[in-house]
């Protein structure tokens, strides 16, 4: 099945690719890999939901969050190579976690990330190698990111 045909049927609003914040590029193909960039919680309103969880957020918003990257991070896919057909698969994730002392659900929040991608690409397809860690900080103060790579077809 088209991973953009499923897009449509899941009803799924994919953003804008979000703006470059620094020096890098959101995406880049080497080898039929496809590595992302860090990427944030850009809410519909196009603000990033920042926030520590176990502060200032629990875990059911900090999924929510992580499942807003993983919208932005289709939308910057979906630039890059023109359509999110040319995924084959989700290989590696990594999920950081804006997180207060004592907090331990990382997990918890980046599934918001992990289940979107699966209920794109499939449960083969869609689940990939995960590690999800807190960190004291994230840039602008941003809830959640995630980098990923994708294996793609050339």
């Amino acid at each position: 099945m088209s991973y953009e045909k499923r897009v449509q049927e899941l009803g799924l609003a994919i953003p804008e690719p979000p703006s470059v914040m620094g020096l890098y590029r959101p995406v880049i193909v080497v080898d039929g890999l496809a590595y992302t960039s860090g990427h944030g919680p850009i809410g519909p309103d196009g603000k990033l939901v920042c926030g520590r969880l176990g502060e200032d957020l629990d875990a059911d918003r900090g999924r929510e969050a992580a499942r807003l990257v993983g919208l932005a991070m289709l939308a910057s896919l979906r630039a890059e190579l023109g359509s999110l057909d040319r995924v084959d698969r989700l290989v590696r994730t990594l999920g950081l976690v804006q997180s207060a002392p004592g907090f331990t659900d990382q997990p918890a929040v980046i599934n918001g990330f992990s289940e979107l991608m699966k209920e794109v690409f499939g449960p083969e397809a869609g689940v990939a190698a995960r590690s999800a860690v807190g960190a004291a900080a994230l840039p602008a103060g941003m809830a959640v990111e995630v980098e990923a790579v994708f294996r793609v077809e050339e």
